[in-house]
């Protein structure tokens, strides 16, 4: 950290179906914003109504950034984000604008604020080779073939997540070192910050709230098409579930039912069941943060409370 001021930056942050956007429009009303997406779904393009993508009217109420910068096919990480996200809080404050980070990938907020530890970066042969190793061995077997080198890690993992099973046998044989050391070890000294990143938190005081939100919104998806747009994203031809991209929510149960292997309705809840997930994962990101500023997602007053926490922080 540099001994000079840091300028703070507002972040907010929550879970699916939190009010996110709501807010940030809100306070875009008020200010001249722009957005930055923490968001890894968004990123993608052709993927809108699955990700609740921001509408073409509201990405037009105020400049959104990192929203459809890279194919389905293509992978994008935390370290770009963070270069990414650092590049446009420095050009949006040249304009003389407001920044305002809203997301809820929380790899992304933890890369932007904490840095990165030194793991090698994604390598296309080694990861082929896993897969086919798990077309015919399966991918518990790869899990066992994890806890023979990293047994923390494997620990960690259940037998059937593949692309985390795959992440760390990769590490492993990228760098001869299992990943629960590297991600242990220290990270690389950062850059002296130019600005202090405050965490703002849409949280549910009653989950049942959110869950209930998470099953309207799934179902406004399927109403939207969200079927007709896996379907154009299947006919492609170059995509599969190995992919980032179609690891995303909802995507993977959708592609599943299109493949005859459940009907409509186990599409449905399994899709609301990951959703739901999701948020339980996103909130255990949140409240391991002391410093966040928190807000009653479920509150009459939630964006408006939102919309003064941004304000104060902005100042």
């Amino acid at each position: 950290m540099s001994d000079s001021p840091t300028k703070q930056i507002a972040c907010l942050l929550g879970p699916t179906a939190s009010g996110k956007t709501a807010a940030a429009l809100a306070f875009a009303a008020r200010r001249p914003v722009e957005i930055v997406s923490v968001d890894s779904a968004l990123v993608y393009r052709e993927m809108d109504i699955g990700t609740a993508k921001p509408s073409a009217d509201e990405r037009a109420a105020a400049p959104h950034h990192l929203i459809d910068i890279i194919d389905p096919a293509e992978t994008y990480s935390a370290a770009e984000f963070r270069a990414d996200a650092l590049r446009l809080v420095g050009e949006i404050e040249a304009r003389g604008n407001v920044p305002l980070l809203v997301g809820g990938t929380m790899l992304y907020y933890k890369a932007l604020t904490q840095g990165l530890n030194d793991l090698p970066a994604a390598d296309p042969k080694v990861r082929a080779a896993l897969d086919a190793d798990a077309a015919r061995d399966g991918w518990p077997a790869l899990h066992a073939r994890l806890a023979a080198v990293d047994p923390e890690t494997a620990a960690r993992l259940a037998p059937n997540d593949s692309q985390r099973v795959q992440r760390a046998l990769e590490v492993f044989m990228l760098t001869g070192q299992p990943m629960s050391a590297l991600l242990a070890a220290p990270r690389r000294e950062q850059e002296p910050a130019r600005w202090r990143f405050v965490p703002i938190a849409l949280e549910p005081s009653e989950r049942s709230v959110l869950h209930a939100r998470i099953a309207a919104r799934f179902d406004a998806m399927l109403a939207h098409g969200f079927i007709d747009e896996v379907k154009r994203l299947r006919a492609r031809g170059d995509l599969n579930l190995a992919m980032p991209s179609m690891r995303c929510v909802g995507y993977r149960q959708a592609w599943e039912y299109l493949d005859g292997a459940t009907d409509r309705d186990t599409m449905r809840d399994k899709g609301i069941f990951a959703t739901r997930q999701l948020c339980k994962r996103q909130l255990t990101w949140l409240r391991a943060m002391p410093e966040r500023i928190v807000i009653d997602c479920c509150a009459d007053d939630a964006t408006a409370q939102a919309v003064q926490a941004i304000e104060r922080v902005s100042q």
